[in-house]
């Protein structure tokens, strides 16, 4: 999970696929003669930090989130060039490389206000469909946090460990020593089935119409879910349905765990637990001896990457917006008056009950398919 999600945060790979991989293929898309739409799969989390109403909006060619300049894609890709070939001319590692790459990007992205590499390479990719489809149909469907499927291709399903999954797993191990999320945001969650049903509908309905169209695919806008209540539900499974380590015994987990309500609590968790033990774990060693320098460094990596995890799920857990999805919501209506079968292709969150869905669903799903448990 951790190694998936660093993947995807460095920027030249980010941008290479979430920016201008969309733009090729919105190229190759206009040189179809029969093309009825092009479908672009973004996140509803382009979005940045914004709080409140959150309107299905298109972006603007240069725009950013917090006002502060005139954003220019194709000088950001000469940017990360520039860097690779500075680096690799010096000689650095692949790690280095990889380091630097991470450290740019989110830098960048605050730089525009927002968050992380992922939602800020997202966002451009949308803004480069959005100035060059000329007369392109173009649809962008925006899912909130996808999680295991609600019915097709059956209850459960899921590839994968993304977002608050992480949480799950690590907490279901008994390796979360901390919750980190103020107790009343809200979790936007939506099966994956869901997801893909409003595609589905989504390219019938809007074929061959010359028009740009945003759609939120997601749950907080008319079912939301509490970060309290996702947490009670997930410390009441492991509880009943404790998972079993290597050597056959139930893994107890902390019920008692800390719940951070800050990133700013966080950090200060993380330095008394963690950096200032290691501190001076670390002078004793160099007055007693030297042989223990490697487990020294591979602390202090686990801890960077710890809280680099930490940033990375901040945009989720803190967040104070909600998905307005009235265009979602009028092509479920329109679907329904058109005489298609909801049940078969149903996208509407109002018939979650979430506590039947994360006990009996969710969670076993991602323990059995993903955790492969």
């Amino acid at each position: 999970m951790k190694e998936g999600i660093f993947k995807g945060s460095l920027y030249d790979v980010a941008l290479g696929i979430n920016t201008f991989g969309a733009l090729h293929v919105s190229g190759f898309a206009k040189n179809c003669i029969n093309l009825k739409l092009l479908l672009h799969v973004s996140t509803a989390y382009v979005c940045g930090e914004k709080k409140g109403q959150i309107l299905e909006s298109t972006f603007q060619m240069e725009e950013t989130l917090n006002g502060s300049s005139r954003l220019d894609i194709k000088a950001e890709k000469q940017l990360v060039e520039e860097y690779l070939d500075k680096l690799r001319g010096q000689g650095a590692t692949d790690r280095a490389i990889t380091s630097t790459m991470k450290d740019l990007g989110i830098k960048r992205a605050r730089l525009y206000g927002w968050p992380n590499t992922y939602v800020y390479t997202k966002a451009m990719g949308e803004m480069l469909l959005g100035h060059f489809r000329e007369n392109l149909p173009l649809v962008i469907i925006r899912p909130a946090m996808v999680s295991s499927t609600y019915k097709e291709p059956f209850s459960g399903w899921i590839e994968g460990v993304r977002t608050i999954d992480g949480v799950i797993s690590a907490y279901g191990k008994g390796k979360l020593k901390c919750f980190i999320g103020h107790h009343e945001t809200i979790l936007d969650i939506i099966p994956a089935d869901m997801v893909v049903n409003c595609m589905i509908v989504a390219m019938v309905a809007y074929a061959n119409q010359s028009s740009e169209i945003i759609l939120h695919v997601g749950s907080s806008w008319r079912n939301p879910i509490k970060f309290s209540s996702f947490r009670n539900l997930m410390v009441r499974y492991f509880a009943e349905n404790p998972l079993v380590s290597k050597n056959g015994k139930s893994i107890k987990v902390d019920k008692a765990t800390v719940v951070l309500s800050s990133m700013a609590s966080f950090r200060a968790y993380m330095a008394i637990r963690y950096l200032m033990p290691l501190k001076a774990f670390q002078i004793a060693n160099a007055i007693i001896c030297q042989y223990n320098q490697d487990m020294i460094i591979d602390l202090k990596r686990k801890i960077k990457s710890g809280i680099r995890l930490a940033e990375l799920y901040k945009p989720y857990v803190f967040f104070t917006g909600r998905f307005d999805d009235s265009n979602t919501e009028k092509l479920r209506m329109a679907t329904s008056e058109g005489g298609v079968d909801s049940h078969l292709f149903d996208f509407d969150p109002k018939c979650i009950d979430w506590e039947d869905y994360l006990m009996n669903t969710h969670i076993p799903g991602l323990i059995k398919y993903a955790l492969k448990i």
